[in-house]
């Protein structure tokens, strides 16, 4: 594929809720560009965007598919992206290499919670947005509907550039309110407007015209003198209201028929905006996307082949990006060795000589570079802004199937993590459970499978250990003795302790309170030491001990018979028994909850936190949208997401991290330490 100028570059992001079909959008538009000979299909797992065998397996898209084509003297790059919550970090990285999201609905379905996701994602970018209104050729087709649904939602800005003709089972073609034309069938055939939906196009055409002449000072004086303007003037008002996000433009079509998609590429090459529409700006400098100016790449997507290695995709801003060059990363400080360059097309890798601004592609084995980070120059020092990743909302404790999964978890496991920043991986110090974290349980699973694909590395996934803690909540002393006699050099040390509590999260504290040397010196650190390996094995169910001072006070030492050894082993057994007289208690962790809910969930997502022992901290409402701000027991909101997914149809998200450590309630902690006991003993025999 040649080089184009930036200004001929699209580079255009399919979002939107999933299976409104994104996927059979991207295959017509490649189809109808002569980019591929074969209209692929999902249910037969031939489209060119899902390759992915997991993809297949399952019938929706995982990952950020890149597809570029040529029309009309341009090249559009698609990046098809997954619509299933679980796999929206993808969808953030599709959007930070697009200039263009074309939010895809359903025609039957309507505006979905996808949808709105895509939307807010977009917003949160400031990306130029178009809405293509798919399955024209579905029973329950509604175009006027849905259009209705989608400016009630986002506003009047979104209008109609095309009208169906026909609905369902009588759907043929698209009208074109910019050329006033009817385009009939596959091929895009011209012809008159049909009678029946002459008048509503002369409507939605007025409408259009006027958001156009906004545009312009020249145009409204124009516009509000009774002149008409000219196709010209209507295509760059248009053009120039979408790249300021005045205006959001309405296409519809069939994307399984194909009906629809000549006329959207048409409109992506005359209408969407260029890379050179919108230059990035960086600590207030605008990056020119001028293939002779210095470099500046984001790297946006990273994937783990084992044979390949590590594959970066990135989007040239500034520059150019050259094979068998050096570049310098921004975010690591390192220089990088660049290989060959490519261009991607789905699953396929074309050798490139460059990529130049404004474009998209890839290059194998580069050695620091993570999802993110900048290349550029050592002289020429931009770094881009990274890409901001959702919140883990799921978490789940890995373990391997077999001891030669063992060995090689670890490796598998950092490689995933690598290729999807929207996992996250760590091991709880308290539990000593690995933990992967993503957006959801599938999103782990998946992650699980492509490690057992990719890697051969087969890994189980289960409930995380909740991490609880103990403390006690008086003083006690307690003294121990520790003696043994055997032939030869016995064991002797007597320790007196005191235990106390203290504030909740000051953590450990020991005091030598010794005079006289009852206790030598020497054997101090001993006593300590004792102390501490006591405190990680709990009294109560062998959870860790916090929030405790441990004062050493009096104690025995024998000439011959003491050592180390001898006062580290009376230091835990004194400890022990004044932990055990100082009112031993359990804690659990108390995590901060935040809450977006719709307004009308409200009621039920705190009825539903009220069940799980949480305390509501506060509201706030924003728009349709409220914030629900609560703390609850980690033990109760493991699996908040399913939850949350549940009362809220999938509209609601979450936030969640620690905030602090309590005292479990009495008849749940028997419970608690039956059961940890009961596991110990388990594990034992």
């Amino acid at each position: 594929m040649k080089d184009y100028p930036a200004e001929n570059i699209r580079n255009v992001a399919l979002v939107g809720h999933s299976g409104t079909g994104k996927t059979s959008l991207a295959e017509a538009l490649m189809f109808a560009a002569g980019a591929t000979n074969r209209h692929g299909k999902i249910e037969d797992g031939s489209t060119l965007s899902d390759w992915d065998p997991d993809e297949q397996k399952r019938g929706f898209s995982l990952n950020v598919s890149i597809l570029p084509l040529e029309w009309d003297g341009h090249k559009v790059n698609l990046l098809d992206t997954p619509g299933y919550m679980d796999f929206m970090g993808e969808v953030k990285c599709g959007l930070r290499a697009a200039d263009t999201a074309l939010i895809v609905i359903d025609a039957s379905s309507g505006v979905q919670v996808g949808t709105e996701f895509a939307w807010r994602f977009a917003e949160e970018q400031r990306l130029p947005r178009a809405i293509f209104i798919n399955r024209m050729d579905r029973d329950n087709a509604d175009f006027s509907g849905t259009l209705a649904q989608i400016q009630s939602l986002w506003g009047n800005k979104c209008l109609a550039l095309e009208l169906p003709v026909g609905a369902q089972q009588a759907f043929q073609g698209v009208v074109d309110l910019l050329t006033m034309k009817a385009y009939i069938g596959e091929k895009a055939e011209e012809g008159e407007i049909p009678a029946e939906v002459a008048s509503q196009a002369d409507q939605l055409r007025e409408k259009l015209i006027e958001a156009a002449a906004e545009t312009d000072d020249a145009l409204i004086t124009k516009y509000l003198e009774g002149e008409e303007l000219s196709a010209e003037e209507l295509r760059g008002g248009v053009r120039a209201g979408i790249i300021a996000g005045n205006l959001v433009p309405v296409f519809t079509g069939s994307a399984t028929k194909a009906i629809g998609a000549r006329r959207l590429l048409d409109s992506i090459a005359a209408l969407f905006p260029s890379p050179v529409d919108r230059p990035v700006s960086v600590d207030g400098k605008a990056l020119a996307p001028d293939a002779s100016k210095p470099l500046a790449a984001l790297v946006f997507k990273t994937t783990a082949d084992p044979y390949v290695g590590r594959l970066s995709y990135f989007r040239v801003l500034s520059g150019t990006l050259k094979s068998d060059s050096q570049v310098w990363n921004m975010n690591r400080n390192a220089a990088e060795r660049i290989g060959t360059a490519y261009h991607i097309v789905g699953k396929n890798q074309e050798q490139a000589s460059q990529i130049t601004a404004g474009d998209i592609g890839a290059v194998a084995k580069l050695a620091d570079t993570h999802t993110g980070d900048t290349l550029g120059t050592r002289e020429n020092a931009v770094t881009l802004e990274p890409i901001s990743f959702p919140q883990p909302s799921f978490s789940a404790a890995i373990s391997p199937k077999t001891k030669a999964d063992l060995d090689k978890m670890g490796t598998a496991l950092s490689r995933i993590v690598e290729e999807d920043p929207s996992l996250r991986l760590e091991r709880s110090p308290d539990t000593g459970e690995v933990i992967l974290s993503g957006l959801g349980d599938s999103h782990v699973e998946v992650a699980l499978e492509k490690i057992r694909r990719k890697f051969g590395v087969d890994l189980e996934m289960h409930m995380p250990r909740v991490p609880y803690r103990e403390t006690v909540k008086s003083t006690a002393q307690a003294e121990y003795t520790h003696k043994k006699q055997t032939g030869g050099h016995g064991q002797f040390a007597r320790v007196a302790l005191e235990v106390e509590t203290l504030p909740r999260g000051t953590g450990f504290e020991f005091i030598n309170k010794t005079v006289g040397g009852v206790v030598p010196k020497q054997y101090i650190g001993s006593v300590e030491k004792g102390v501490t390996e006591a405190l990680s094995d709990g009294i109560l169910a062998h959870y860790p001990i916090v929030d405790m001072r441990v004062t050493l006070y009096d104690g025995k030492e024998h000439p011959v018979d003491s050592s180390d050894i001898a006062f580290k082993l009376a230091a835990a057994q004194a400890m022990k028994k004044g932990a055990q007289d100082a009112q031993p208690c359990l804690l659990e962790p108390i995590m901060d909850l935040q809450i977006t809910v719709p307004e009308a969930n409200t009621g039920d997502v705190i009825s539903d936190l009220n069940g799980k022992r949480a305390r509501v901290l506060g509201m706030t409402p924003s728009g349709t949208m409220t914030t629900i701000d609560a703390q609850a027991p980690l033990a109760e909101v493991q699996r908040y997401a399913a939850d949350m997914r549940s009362i809220t149809q999938g509209r609601g998200y979450f936030t969640m991290s620690l905030s602090h450590y309590e005292e479990v309630p009495a008849h749940l902690a028997q419970k608690i330490i039956e059961n940890a006991n009961k596991e110990r003993e388990a594990a034992r025999a």
